[in-house]
This record gives C-alpha cells, structure tokens and sequence, in this order.
C-alpha cells in the first residue's frame, strides 16, 4: 500500500524514479569505490563537490553543470598532487579545504537564503522532470562505461602493477574511476545531498561483499540493494513524514548491519557458533571482506593515480 501512496501524486512518482536511477547507479559504482578501498576518497569527493553546487546555486546555472565541472577540476588535481606525494594526505587536504571553500561561498552571499540542507542531505521530494531525466541518462551511459571497461578495472583494483606490465594505460583508467565517482556524487545530490552520497556508493557494495565471492554478483546485489535502500527510504520517508536522504542512508545502513551479523560464512553469529562448537573456520570458507579469491594480491589503496 506504500508503494502505491507514492504512485497516486507526481512529485511522489518523480521521487520514485530518481530513487531507483540513483540507487542503480551508487551501487554500481560502489563495487569498485569497495573493491579499491577508496570510501575515504569518495567521502572527501562529497566535500569537494559542495563548493561546486553552491557556485551554481548562486551564479543560477544549472546545478549539475556547475558541480559538474568543480568536481571535474577537482578531480584532476587530486590525480596530479597524488602523483607527486601521499595519496591520504591529497585527499584529507581536499576533503577539508573544499568543505570550507563552500561554507564561506555560502557564508559571503548576504542575499542568498537558500537552505544549506538541501545541498547536505538532499531533497528528493522537489526533484523535477529534468532531474529525472539527468539521472537516467547519467546512470545509463555510467552503467555502460562501466561494463566496458570491466575487465580492466577489476584488474588494475587487484594487481595494479601487472595492470601497467601488459600494456593497460592504469593512469587514465584512475582518472576514469575517479571521473564516474565523481559524476556519481553529482548526481545524487538532489536524492541524499552531498554529505549522504558516499553512504548510499560504499554500503551496498559493502554489503554485496559480505554475501558474495565475485565481482559480477556482486555488483548485480549490490546495485538490488541500491535500489532497495532508495525505495524503501523513500516510503519510510512518506510514511512517517521524516527526512528522505536520512531515511534512504539509514536503510542501505541497516541492511549492511543485518549482513555483518547473518551472512552464513563470515558474519558474527556465524563465527561465535563455530567458536561455541570448538570447530576452525575450513579452507572452504569464503574470502572474507579484504582478501582477495585465487590468491590474487590485494587491491590497490588510494586513488592510485601516479603513472
């Protein structure tokens, strides 16, 4: 019956469509932020994009063109200051620098009484036809930049070394990478805001990793759970009349929660009834989060954007 409450206005209808395209497209895109250890760096791109959306919000451009291209430049010079030094530190300087950046754009506009929250966490509710629109087409064409180019990220998040060895240009697959995140955080800014975005990307991933030992199940779960998350917070949202980004987040959270305690081969009930039995885990077990199946090398940390 919720689901059909959401059906019977247009704005609710408009709301549903965008949770179901950002959800397919932050989980997507989540499996290699998860698979690269990179939910850091997905986190201080969420604060490097909020200087970009309040730049458009008060030149009155286009929101995702504004953000767009700040998070474009952004995202250049992150690769080229991580070529030269510690990848943690680039990315801690960005994550806290940007976020400032915005606050005083934000802070020096006397006449500009927009509300902050709706750049933090989002308003999925007053999405317009046109935020439909950019959402489908962008999860469309990131959907497929990513099925073609599947072999070779995968690999370079594995073996980065051997990446670069057989002749794979690693540098410009980063930079991809770090392009599709980005246009990713862009995207789900008028869904779960700025701030919220990097939960919605790294959860689902997350969770798909708990339940599964390849990467193409994985991303299929994670980008179920994506869409999942987006639906179900939208009717929690509309159903309790609390706050959508929140809502959405708090599920994708909870579902990751529930996998960590009930996944059969490494969740935490699961590992105290075999201490209780006295029984060691079996080479059989699954690769837990963090090891890598085949006894393939571990996956590359940072951006990994030096040539």
């Amino acid at each position: 019956m919720a689901v059909l409450t959401l059906l019977s206005d247009s704005y609710t209808r408009r709301a549903l469509g965008e949770a179901v395209f950002v959800g397919a497209l932050c989980g997507a895109v989540g499996v290699h932020v998860v698979l690269r250890r990179l939910s850091f760096f997905a986190m201080a791109m969420t604060h490097a994009t909020f200087p970009g959306v309040v730049l458009a919000a008060i030149l009155g451009v286009n929101l995702y063109l504004g953000s767009g291209i700040f998070g474009f430049l952004v995202v250049l010079a992150v690769a080229a200051l991580s070529a030269r030094g510690d990848n943690a530190s680039v990315t801690g300087v960005v994550l806290s620098g940007s976020f400032a950046l915005g606050v005083l754009l934000l802070s020096a506009q006397t006449g500009f009484t927009r509300d902050l929250t709706a750049y933090l966490v989002g308003s999925i509710l007053t999405v317009q036809t046109g935020d439909l629109v950019t959402s489908g087409i962008t999860a469309a064409v990131v959907l497929v930049v990513l099925a073609l180019l599947s072999k070779e990220l995968v690999f370079g998040a594995f073996d980065r070394d051997a990446t670069v060895a057989i002749g794979y240009p690693a540098g410009r697959l980063d930079v991809v990478l770090l392009l599709l995140i980005e246009v990713t955080i862009v995207t789900s800014v008028p869904a779960v805001g700025t701030i919220l975005s990097v939960a919605l990307i790294v959860a689902p991933a997350a969770t798909a990793r708990l339940w599964c030992d390849t990467v193409g199940g994985m991303t299929a779960l994670s980008i179920v759970i994506g869409v999942a998350s987006s639906v179900i917070g939208l009717v929690i949202s509309e159903q309790w009349s609390v706050a959508a980004g929140g809502a959405i987040v708090l599920t994708a959270s909870g579902i990751f929660a529930l996998s960590a305690l009930l996944v059969p081969a490494t969740g935490t009930l699961a590992r105290r009834r075999r201490a209780r039995a006295g029984t060691a885990e079996g080479p059989d077990r699954l690769p837990a989060p963090g090891a890598y199946p085949h006894g393939a090398p571990g996956p590359a940390t940072g951006t990994g954007v030096s040539s």
